[in-house]
């Protein structure tokens, strides 16, 4: 097998020998909607798939696997997009029935190692996490929010308890100075929040994660995309999807319930209603998380899961957002 990362890239993938276990054999063509530095898409092409398209919203990814893509040849198309829009992107490369999905959710290593991507509270730089570099900042909403939005996105998309204290003091810094710089936030979420005892995380952790899915729009994607690859499978093939945290995996978790026939059956205090034929057969029935090598050789992947399910032969059917467990903001978003 072929280096699971193109030389030169510092990016580690996570859970890849267990998904790769879950899906076998691969076979036909796979889709990496979340190509990255391109690990999962090598580790596809090297276990069997005859082609794999990738596609990526952010230009880096795809300037980085120009140096070595072309040594693929026809079996790897790179293309720039989102993932929420894989089945026309598919169907627009000559692909409409897949064979596989693959969708590694979130943030990527090179982007957080960055510092001029503003992904990290760890090192100084701006405060865009812009993954497609288009579009509004974090600094924009931090600077041009009202209070009650901002305190609605830090609880929403990062669980944050302080939610309105931050946004309150965010506010009240920002008459003085904009916030445009990572440090310069994570700063004041220093001052603001308790120091964390040991295994616990940086104070600012969920208020950054909170500003990145809502400028990226993350949950919204990751809706559309599980419903376009239930579209774009041809039957037999395969969905995985890695999630890095509760809102990712609550959504993905509900998502294949839902169109496995797996979710809660009425009760007499909820009856059952009829709903659609199941489009998914669940392969994982919990999910894979990493074991204590692959922590102890990338500690980023601690909090990684991985869930895989098989298409049926059922003609794909919508799924009622509201479902899924988005939050308020990203039901927003998609209506």
């Amino acid at each position: 097998m072929a280096p699971i990362a193109p030389p030169g890239t510092p990016h580690v993938p996570v859970l890849l020998a267990p998904l790769l276990r879950a899906v076998a054999p691969v076979s036909g063509t796979w889709l990496d909607g979340t190509f990255g530095a391109g690990s999962y898409a090598r580790a596809l092409l090297d276990a069997g798939a005859a082609r794999v398209i990738g596609i990526d919203r952010d230009p880096e990814a795809l300037e980085r696997a120009a140096a070595w893509a072309s040594a693929f040849g026809e079996r790897l198309t790179l293309v720039p997009g989102r993932f929420g829009d894989l089945a026309a992107i598919a169907a627009a490369a000559g692909a409409p029935a897949l064979d596989g999905v693959v969708l590694d959710i979130g943030v990527s290593s090179m982007q957080l190692d960055q510092a001029g991507r503003g992904f990290s509270f760890l090192r100084d730089g701006p405060l865009d996490m812009r993954m497609s570099q288009s579009g509004p900042t974090a600094a924009d909403l931090v600077n041009r929010l009202p209070e009650a939005e901002l305190a609605t996105i830090l609880y929403e998309y990062g669980e944050e308890r302080a939610s309105r204290r931050i946004a309150r003091a965010i506010v009240q810094d920002r008459k003085a100075a904009p916030f445009t710089t990572t440090l310069q936030l994570a700063g004041l979420l220093e001052r603001l929040l308790p120091r964390p005892k040991p295994g616990q995380p940086h104070p600012a952790t969920r208020s950054f994660q909170a500003l990145r899915i809502a400028v990226n729009d993350e949950l919204g994607e990751l809706a559309r995309g599980l419903a376009g690859a239930e579209a774009a499978l041809a039957p037999g093939g395969r969905l995985a999807v890695v999630t890095f945290h509760s809102l990712e995996d609550r959504v993905v978790k509900r998502f294949l319930a839902l169109r496995s026939g797996a979710a809660p059956r009425g009760s007499r205090h909820a009856p059952e209603t009829p709903g659609e034929a199941p489009g998914f057969e669940l392969v994982t029935r919990k999910p894979i998380a990493p074991d204590a090598a692959e922590v102890a050789a990338n500690p980023r992947a601690r909090s990684a899961r991985l869930r895989v399910a098989r298409r049926l032969d059922t003609p794909a059917a919508p799924v009622d957002p509201r479902a899924l467990g988005l939050p308020r903001l990203a039901l927003e978003g998609l209506a």
